[in-house]
């Protein structure tokens, strides 16, 4: 803990010349949490002389963090595979969701998609997998606990791989990149795809999956909650005033809700992927950004 302490401080003490609240803002991702934000905010701050809440992101509520950052990617991933069984015509009250990773991600995804009525019947760590536990609690836990899933008794044992392939409605790739690949994304049977993790999906697998009439909903929409609820939270900082987490939920929505509505559009009309149709909003909103700004000088 003293070292990490040391390295996030030092590390952000280098960064102090490029990075401000009005400039680039940080958030956690892989390997960092909200004490590492915590560390980094009060780095700022010493350096600055006064408080400065939103250089950073994803930190504890009571120095400025937002409600609902911490479930906020899950529940984005969630909310992106309500909509895209309602699209395929599927019921989304006991819809059969394998996760493969549970960290900060896998797990608040699984709850999620849990409380909206779905069956979370795998669940894939980064030693193997689990299918027949009591409860996403008990997983939790037992991983809290334990730092892994290894040793864990409530559950039949299974690989990553076997969960990849069984026949589910929603398959959640939550853990790192290429997990599903042109080796094995033939055999993934899940009727729907929804990356909660970055590029967990090769390019020659997703044309696999596209043949296979796979819907992939990409990283880029699924996975953008965790960005969105930053934006609130550094929204938040900037008027001292904080929002409910009823109302950090209902924006998150309606943003999320937008945005599968414009790629879904997107696609359907240009007949591309929804891949394909995420980049072009994407990328097309930034080409109009520079037609109307001109250049200069």
């Amino acid at each position: 803990m003293a070292e990490n302490e040391r390295l996030t401080r030092r590390y952000m003490s280098e960064l102090l010349p490029i990075i401000g609240p009005d400039k680039d803002i940080m958030a956690p991702d892989v390997g960092t949490d909200e004490k590492n934000m915590a560390w980094m905010i009060d780095t700022y701050s010493v350096n600055a002389g006064f408080s400065v809440p939103g250089v950073v992101t994803g930190k504890p509520v009571v120095l400025g963090g937002s409600l609902g950052r911490n479930s906020a990617t899950g529940d984005g991933v969630a909310l992106c595979a309500v909509k895209a069984l309602r699209e395929i015509g599927a019921d989304v009250f006991g819809a059969r969701v394998g996760v493969i990773g549970f960290g900060k991600v896998g797990y608040y995804a699984a709850k999620a998609m849990e409380e909206a009525g779905m069956d979370v019947v795998a669940v894939g760590y980064v030693s193997g997998g689990y299918i027949g536990f009591d409860s996403l609690e008990q997983l939790r836990r037992y991983s809290l606990d334990n730092g892994s899933l290894n040793g864990f008794e409530g559950g039949e044992r299974l690989s990553n791989n076997e969960i990849l392939e069984m026949e589910l409605d929603v398959l959640v790739p939550a853990a790192l990149s290429d997990l599903i690949t042109k080796d094995n994304a033939s055999r993934v049977r899940s009727k729907i795809v929804v990356e909660g993790a970055n590029s967990p999906t090769t390019t020659e697998a997703d044309e696999i999956l596209e043949s296979n009439n796979v819907l992939v909903i990409p990283d880029i929409l699924a996975n953008a909650g965790g960005v969105i609820v930053s934006y609130f939270e550094w929204v938040q900082d900037n008027q001292n005033y904080f929002w409910s987490l009823e109302e950090v939920k209902g924006n998150l929505e309606r943003v999320m809700d937008r945005s599968y509505s414009e790629v879904m559009e997107v696609g359907r009309i240009f007949k591309i992927s929804r891949r394909e149709a995420a980049w072009k909003v994407g990328v097309g909103r930034v080409l109009e950004s520079h037609k109307l700004r001109g250049l200069y000088p």
